[in-house]
Order: C-alpha cells, then structure tokens, then sequence
C-alpha cells in the first residue's frame, strides 16, 4: 500500500465535468483545447494537461486518438487533483479519492459531476494493469472503487483485495460491482419479486451466424457499445443476419426485448441513483420510441414531455417509489453498493423493468434551468444527500438508509 502524506498535490486536470458542461453550452474542440492550454514546466503537468486532452477528444468523438492520448498522460503519472470551479463552501473541504479504470468516459463513475458542486476535494488514481500503485499518495478521507467493465480476473481480483486492505473507509465493493454486468444482471435479479430483468446473452458472431436459439423480438448490440450505439430490435432471423452484415464485431449481447409502452402510447425511462438505499428520480425521458437516450427523446422540443418529468419528479415518493418499495428493498439486498443507478421502466403488467444497473453513470445538473427549472432543485436534494453519505461513511458511521 502507499504512503498516506497529507501535503502531496497531485498536478490539477479541469476534469470530465468542467469540460462536459462547456461542450453542452457549445464550446467545441477548438475552444476547448485552447481552454485547457496552459505552460507546463514537469512531465506531471504536462501529463495533466495530455490527459484533459484525451478528454476534450473523446468528447469529440475521437477515441482513438484520445486513448492514446491518455495512455501517454497515465504512463507518466497516474494521479492527479480536479479542478474546483469555485470555493463557494468555507471549512476543510472532504478529502475523496477515487480510483480509476483507464479507457473511454463510461468506464468510470464520472463523480466530479457531484462534487463540483460540494466542498469536495477529488483526487483521481488510474490502475493500470501492468504498474503498482505509486509509493505515495495524498492522505484522504474516503476513497472510492471506480470502473464497473472490470475485465480481466486478475483486474477484479487486484480491486477486490485493495477494497478490503484500504487504510480508508472505501465506497462500492467492486466484486459486488462485477454482479451487474450487462450479461450478468439478469442473474443477479433472477426470481426478484416485482422486478423484471430481461435474459441477456453474449455470444459470438459466429453462433448467431449458425443460428442460435432466440425467442423474438430480441435486442443485439456489440460488446463494448455503450448509449445506444450499432443497438438494433431484431423481429426475425433474417433481420439478425442482416444487422450482421452491417456490424461486424467479434461478440455481441443478445437480450430479451421487453414492450414497456405506457397505455397513451409513449415509452418512459428513468434513471434513478441509489444513494445508501434511498431513490432518487435523476430524469424521465418520454419518447415515441422504445430506445429513449433522454438527449435523443426531445425533451427540449416539448413543453408536454417537460410537464410530465416534472410530475413525475414532485410525484416520485409517493408514486413510483411507493408503487416500486419492495423491489427496491430487493434490488438493494441483491446490489449491496453504496451508490449506484438504474436505468428502468414500467412493464404493462406494472413491474420494475431494469435495463441496466451501474456505478458509471452521469447524474449531472447540465440542463438549461429557464426550459427545466424544477430540475436545479431535484438535483441539489440528489447532490445533497451524495454528500451526507459521503460524510457519514469518512466518519465510519454505520450504515442509515436516507429517507428519499
């Protein structure tokens, strides 16, 4: 393990939030590289600076590029201290560090979305598989396991008995991380009252080309895809080998589809963050189409749709909540993290129907608040109780659930 010293700086990124919330105002890739353009005099900064490139480049859809990129910035230094945008909040700040998984922006919990808004301090330590941890490191309060597409055994392994040896108090135990991986949930979940986990499969290409077994309609996407991307509704064989003949990937996922159309005839998506057991309604995105990304369901282009995330969010306590309780309850028996969201919905005969479960997805406070304005107090009761649980658990105290 590292030595804990307390007045060790890591060099400063801007980080994944700073730089998200510009590129959804507009900024683009050249107003965002020249944001993050500064002089630096060691390879740390220069490492920090690289790695906020790698940054501005996946999001603007260069991963190859912004791979390397990070690459480069991890192997000359692995740590680093985000940015605070303001320091609107007096007192020592808590000191939070989260260890990291290197790749793309879904691999790991994007927590400075949170914390910009908290007197939080975020340090960020990337595991690379082939190095040891540094021998030092900044002394912190809490720490937290981030990536949730583990991978390997041997990366699980390493994160399952760092979680247990941390001279911190430690968020998210990641073999419970590793129970909800897309092909696994569904295991996870399976026989839990009131919930409805599709079947998901991962096969290879050539078994779907010989022709497995598969009750349709069944939803196909290439492992590693992430938001909807090369996902496809196959009704019949022939529309499996044609998406086939336009994806060529080496493996894919295969998962029961699920009709979870409202009765006037829309699809509703929530996600919802577990923040030591309570739930919390993040957004509700109203589509006419069953693949609903809140960014692809026009929210912004309906005053209708807005409305209806609004009541949803003022009803979520007593409504979905209420009607949800006991698979919540099993949901959490089954999970067991700290802090985690689902992506979900209703199914017509009024179950949970649970798309995905994860650690790495953004709850954020991005949107526009004269179009979403009951969204900034929704986030603020969401961002608040992420800090009471992050406090409670830096003072070891033992679990309380937090009335949603």
């Amino acid at each position: 393990m590292p030595d804990l010293l307390p007045d060790l700086t890591p060099p400063m990124v801007y980080g994944t939030a700073e730089l998200t919330h510009r590129a959804f105002a507009g900024e683009g890739i050249d107003q965002l590289l020249q944001f993050i353009d500064r002089p630096a005099e060691t390879l740390d900064e220069a490492a920090a600076h690289a790695l906020d490139c790698s940054t501005v480049h996946q999001l603007a859809f260069r991963p190859q590029h912004a791979l390397m990129m990070q690459l480069q910035a991890l192997r000359l230094c692995p740590l680093y201290r985000v940015a605070t945008p303001s320091s609107a909040t007096a007192g020592r700040p808590l000191r939070l560090l989260a260890l990291m998984e290197p790749g793309d922006l879904m691999m790991n919990a994007p927590l400075d979305f949170i914390t910009r808004t908290l007197n939080v301090q975020l340090d960020l330590l990337y595991l690379l598989p082939d190095r040891p941890l540094p021998a030092a490191i900044p002394d912190h309060d809490l720490a937290y396991i981030g990536g949730g597409d583990i991978g390997a055994p041997e990366a699980l392994a390493r994160r399952a008995a760092l979680y247990r040896a941390w001279p911190r108090p430690v968020l998210n135990d990641p073999v419970k991380v590793s129970q909800f991986a897309r092909a696994q949930l569904h295991r996870t979940l399976a026989d839990a009252l009131g919930i409805c986990s599709p079947n998901c499969a991962l096969l290879s290409r050539e078994a779907l080309l010989e022709g497995h077994e598969t009750a349709y309609p069944v939803l196909v996407r290439p492992v590693g895809s992430h938001a909807g991307s090369n996902l496809t509704k196959a009704d019949s064989r022939d529309e499996v080998l044609r998406y086939l003949a336009t994806v060529d990937a080496q493996d894919y996922y295969v998962t029961k589809f699920e009709d979870y159309r409202s009765p006037d005839g829309f699809f509703r998506k929530y996600r919802i963050a577990f923040i030591d057991r309570a739930p919390f309604l993040c957004h509700m995105g109203v589509s006419e189409n069953w693949m609903i990304h809140y960014l692809n369901a026009g929210m912004t282009g309906s005053q209708d749709k807005r409305q209806d995330e609004a009541q949803a969010m003022l009803d979520f306590d007593a409504g979905f909540a209420a009607r949800h309780a006991t698979a919540f309850d099993l949901l959490n028996d089954r999970i067991g993290l700290d802090y985690y969201t689902i992506d979900c919905g209703e199914t017509q005969d009024g179950r949970l129907l649970v798309f995905e479960a994860d650690a790495e997805a953004i709850v954020h406070m991005m949107d526009p608040p004269d179009m979403f304005p009951y969204k900034l107090p929704q986030m603020r009761r969401v961002f608040g109780a992420f800090d009471e649980m992050i406090h409670r658990h830096a003072r070891g105290g033992q679990h309380v659930a937090v009335a949603a």
